[in-house]
């Protein structure tokens, strides 16, 4: 069959889907996609995917997408992260057909996609990404889609939204944040820019890209779903953080929290899935009951097994009906929270002061108030900086790495081969040679072997029976006996 394409795409393949699940790392795992579904998710994305790791490792290919066959888990798209068209290809060609079609992030500011020069820090390599989206289009059998975030000029996010769409891309999804909006500097999403890729600004008539939009950001419940569509015009909506914090949000529900904590248990015990994936999803959907009931914070972070979570879980369930027994007709919930803390309900991130007040007595780094800090430093480079105080935290004053030549990653000073420690060990291994810069030696390593084995005295072969001299076996055995 011909692969479908822009609206055809997004009405027949995803069944016009417009609630959509974001692709989270470690979060947008099997078991939470299926819950996500039942509660009223039309699509889902899996988490981001490293397409190099992809493509090298087979135990990374079954762990994340090669698991048990789940009819239920469709329409499924597949993200990866990619800064190589033909390992993005290849990426690509071996998991769609698991799919329904091909993410590439474009939209991850995470200081770890910095460093692997991937997400939203390739948005200013326009010839790369065209190249990466053009080569895609042609080689798969399913459509090519993209996640990005916007330029603070909406002129040209309206530009870069075109280019991809020229490339190749099917459908575009818009995150209404710069790169630099981030953590506690994230701030609101700008609908503004999301509107602008769907109509061209001053010209009603006309559509900035002739594919399908999804928006992402500012989505905390099912009236900003359709508020969002109504301001911007997009095709579907897409949550992250509302849906983490409350699954049955595309539902317009805020049921208690327990009950989907116990339906998302019974999942994972079907579709079973790292630890640390069950107990990031707890420590969200009890965010606000641990702030009331915090030595069960500790007790959560510290269980090893599932059933040990559902027996944390089940603590926190009572305490919350105790709390419900004890509540006095006519209360209101605490602080600002628009329900009472074991109802599933959006989380608000704070800002950096308020965020600096909120965990100023907490074990974790509180964030610096702009003023009374030293030279605006957080407190844990104050430390290094009284350890070491020609130390410099300037960022144009560190020193700038050179690349490896395979992989990206800094390469070693005095490496023989351009290669960072990693890809220098399978050369020099490959080859049987030496980089003292890195300290590998198999070559002298080899010689040395070589030249002991010549130097030692060669062991007397033993007479075999039934062959040699008449009598040697009975002289052998004589001298033995004596």
């Amino acid at each position: 069959m011909p692969k479908l394409q822009g609206f055809e795409f997004w009405s027949r393949t995803l069944g016009g889907a417009r609630h959509v699940v974001a692709p989270m790392v470690d979060q947008s795992e099997l078991a939470w996609r299926l819950l996500s579904r039942r509660h009223g998710a039309q699509l889902c994305y899996t988490p981001m995917l490293h397409a190099q790791v992809f493509v090298r490792d087979a135990n990374y290919r079954k762990e994340n997408l090669y698991c048990d066959v789940c009819p239920e888990d469709r329409p499924l798209i597949v993200q990866f992260c990619a800064n190589d068209p033909e390992v993005f290809v290849q990426a690509a060609l071996l998991a769609q057909d698991y799919c329904d079609a091909i993410d590439l992030n474009l939209g991850c500011p995470q200081m770890i996609a910095k460093r692997g020069h991937y997400g939203a820090f390739l948005q200013e390599e326009w010839d790369l990404l065209q190249k990466m989206i053009q080569l895609a289009h042609e080689k798969l059998s399913v459509p090519v889609t993209c996640k990005i975030r916007v330029f603070p000029d909406i002129d040209k996010t309206v530009r870069y939204a075109q280019m991809l769409e020229q490339a190749g891309c099917q459908l575009l999804t818009v995150h209404g944040r710069t790169k630099e909006q981030k953590g506690p500097l994230s701030g609101a999403a700008s609908w503004e820019h999301i509107k602008a890729v769907r109509v061209r600004p001053f010209c009603l008539d006309r559509k900035a890209v002739a594919i399908p939009v999804f928006a992402n950001g500012n989505i905390q419940s099912l009236h900003d779903v359709e508020r969002c569509m109504q301001d911007t015009g997009v095709q579907g909506v897409m949550s992250a953080e509302g849906n983490l914090h409350n699954p049955a949000l595309f539902e317009g529900r805020s049921p208690a929290v327990w009950e989907l904590v116990e339906e998302y248990l019974d999942i994972v015990r079907l579709y079973p899935c790292p630890l640390s994936c069950v107990r990031a999803h707890l420590f969200k959907l009890w965010h606000h009951t641990l702030q009331v009931h915090q030595q069960l914070r500790d007790e959560l972070a510290k269980v090893k097994t599932l059933e040990g979570i559902a027996a944390v879980s089940q603590a926190l369930k009572l305490r919350c009906q105790e709390d419900m027994s004890r509540q006095e007709e006519g209360a209101q919930p605490a602080g600002d929270l628009p329900f009472f803390h074991w109802i599933c309900q959006p989380y608000v991130r704070p800002g950096p002061r308020e965020a600096s007040k909120e965990n100023s007595g907490s074990s974790k780094r509180a964030l610096e108030e702009e003023e009374g800090s030293m030279d605006g430093l957080s407190k844990n480079k104050q430390k290094k900086q009284l350890r070491n105080p020609h130390k410099t935290f300037d960022p144009s004053l560190k020193p700038k790495y050179a690349k490896c030549d395979q992989c990206g990653n800094p390469k070693g000073n005095r490496c023989v081969f351009n290669l960072c420690r990693g890809c220098c060990k399978k050369r020099a291994f490959k080859e049987t040679a030496d980089c003292p810069g890195h300290g590998l030696l198999f070559k002298t390593k080899l010689e040395k072997s070589l030249a002991w084995n010549g130097t030692q005295p060669r062991r007397q072969e033993p007479p075999q029976v039934g062959s040699g001299a008449p009598g040697a076996f009975s002289e052998v055995l004589g001298s033995a006996l004596a």
